[in-house]
């Protein structure tokens, strides 16, 4: 099938963030037994969404990795020109919800098939698709936990997120929380017969200032922008009249870290404001929404030096956004960014992607095809 075609197809099949993604699963299963490739379908603990794993090769001998998730953003803007999750062409643009994040790189992986398989591989190439990446990549762990048992060590993965085919090196980890602060109701003229949970979410709004102002002062990494870690609140909502003290306030904050330092540590300061409420009579929830490590790969690390044979680029030293590419480095598999499309397009209306950007994707991992029978 042409790059387009699949892209065609991947798009018609939603798998929404959060949604079940078997029917995305089956017709990519289907696909590689066409070519005689049996997939590993790894369903996670949510019971209705898996991760997909398929080697092409020998899984005893070290290899590479390209991973993608098969998830997307819902699309309910109403501002869509047209179907989001039918593939519509204009010229050179494809528009689709998902054509950049990230099923375009999906589509060139699986539109190389037919020159991964063409003749035998001395190293292998594993496609490790996941799940739940939009939700703060979820889905991937599970597959990243079975690893071990699917194939050799791998000698890196190359995580295809839209970068317009220019290889990244590094990017920011980032951890996301939601804290509920739950009082007790009563009339505003009563005051002291209440619990006002907006009031004591102050004081883990006024922790969360405090952290993002002490982040701005260092340490600095200038790969990055801004060149230092950074937190801030993002929603807030409490409250359904003003006579009525609310007995309940919701709170999301993230913070986002530069390589080197654990996200999560981020957070320590409002998560210790708001354990302190428990002692003024306030029940508190913590839930953690997202978690995952920066990426730091060194410029001299072979994984960079054959991405800038592939592409024919330097790669970029660093980006702010987040990526799976983490974990994987976590779980000890040098990993680097280079997929087709442009973040900037993700997550918006008209979303779109380059046919020239997919044939781009298909000539770097057919490229890679060549490299792993030498």
């Amino acid at each position: 099938m042409h790059v387009v075609d699949i892209l065609h197809k991947l798009v018609g099949l939603p798998s929404v963030v959060g949604m079940s993604n078997g029917a995305i699963i089956s017709w990519i299963d289907a696909y590689l037994r066409s070519f005689g490739i049996e997939a590993h379908i790894l369903p996670g603990p949510e019971g209705d969404r898996a991760n997909l794993f398929a080697t092409i090769g020998p899984s005893d001998k070290p290899g590479y990795i390209l991973s993608g998730h098969m998830d997307v953003v819902p699309a309910n803007e109403a501002s869509w020109s047209a179907d989001p999750f039918v593939l519509r062409a204009a010229g050179e643009r494809l528009y689709g919800r998902g054509t950049s994040d990230m099923k375009g790189f999906l589509a060139a992986v699986l539109a190389a098939v037919p020159a991964l398989t063409a003749s035998p591989l001395a190293r292998p190439v594993h496609l490790a698709f996941s799940y739940d990446e939009e939700a703060g990549c979820r889905g991937v762990p599970h597959l990243l936990a079975r690893l071990p048992d699917l194939c050799a060590p791998p000698l890196g993965a190359v995580i295809g997120e839209p970068s317009a085919m220019q290889a990244i090196l590094a990017h920011k980890g980032k951890a996301a929380a939601r804290i509920t602060i739950k009082g007790r109701s009563g009339h505003s003229s009563r005051p002291d017969l209440g619990l006002n949970a907006v009031h004591a979410m102050a004081d883990v709004l006024s922790a969360a200032i405090a952290t993002a102002q002490d982040l701005a002062q260092g340490p600095f990494d200038d790969a990055f922008e801004p060149p230092h870690s950074s937190l801030q609140a993002g929603t807030i909502s409490g409250g359904r009249a003003v006579n009525i003290i609310p007995d309940l306030c919701t709170l999301e904050v993230e913070a986002r870290a530069i390589s080197g330092i654990d996200p999560v540590s981020l957070l320590a300061r409002l998560r210790a404001a708001a354990e302190a409420l428990k002692a003024r009579g306030f029940a508190v929830e913590w839930e953690t929404l997202s978690a995952y490590p920066a990426l730091s790969l060194p410029p001299t690390a072979a994984l960079a030096g054959l991405l800038r044979d592939l592409t024919g680029n330097a790669p970029l030293a660093a980006v702010s956004y987040g990526t799976e590419a983490g974990l994987y480095q976590r779980a000890g598999v040098d990993a680097i960014i280079c997929g087709p499309g442009d973040i900037a397009r993700a997550h918006k209306p008209d979303e779109f992607i380059l046919a020239s950007e997919l044939a781009a994707c298909q000539a770097m991992v057919e490229a890679l095809a060549a490299r792993c029978r030498a």
